[in-house]
């Protein structure tokens, strides 16, 4: 059952009927900026476009520069379909005639999008979450208080397993060509890196006399091994 939240200036209680035969909790909030302030929490968010189509779009617009992290789905008449675009910045559209079923499956398949746009944002490895969406990893569910170039650092490493990078890549893959620091700031944010890491420093693992590896665990390692030699 997902969390509904309607954003209406509608006086009707009733804005789209097919969602009362559903089981999925619904709740009703003006739609203004103000209401947004202390909205309540929702899966997915309907935004009410039958009756002024201008305040609506302007709402969506509010809605994504403020960083709705939810499904936006537009409620119109028939009429109104001919005035949507990309701009809006909606993720699906449903008239406002339309029955539970076809209500349920926009539901379903928004919610359905998100977590997969969500997942693929990410890059689980060895214990270790990063998130690239918000810039921010974890290690077993514990945040990591990193800097850019430290996020920049693992983040790199994480999505090259067990491959060996010199510091003179690593400088050029993370800091760019245009950097003019030397190889030791590599080493430094290694250090700062495995400090954060606690437990698991052992993660960034040093090549001798080469540079520096993402350490897989050998879980997932062999996870990663089935996968590869699956038909």
């Amino acid at each position: 059952m997902a969390q509904l939240l309607i954003l209406t200036s509608a006086v009707d209680s009733e804005v789209f009927p097919a969602l009362g035969l559903l089981s999925h909790s619904t709740k009703q909030i003006p739609a203004s900026p103000a209401s947004l302030i202390s909205a309540p929490t929702c899966d997915l968010i309907f935004v009410d476009a039958r009756q002024d189509l201008a305040s609506a779009k302007s709402l969506c617009k509010i809605l994504n520069t403020t960083g709705v992290t939810v499904p936006l789905i537009l409620i119109l008449t028939e009429g109104g379909l001919t005035a949507v675009s990309a701009d809006w910045g909606v993720d699906d559209v449903i008239l406002a005639t339309a029955g539970p079923a076809e209500a349920d499956a926009r539901i379903r398949l928004a919610l359905g999008r998100q977590a997969q746009d969500s997942s693929s944002n990410k890059i689980q490895a060895s214990g270790v979450v990063i998130d690239e969406a918000s810039y921010s990893a974890k290690v077993h569910g514990r945040p990591l208080d990193l800097t850019f170039k430290e996020f920049e650092l693992l983040r790199f490493l994480a999505t090259h397993p067990s491959r060996v990078f010199t510091r003179e890549q690593l400088l050029s893959e993370v800091w760019g060509y245009d950097y003019f620091g030397g190889t030791r700031t590599v080493d430094v944010h290694v250090r700062r890196l495995r400090a954060k890491l606690g437990d698991l420093e052992s993660l960034i693992g040093t090549v001798r006399n080469v540079g520096y590896r993402f350490n897989v665990y050998d879980e997932d390692a062999e996870r990663v091994g089935s996968a590869q030699t699956a038909p």
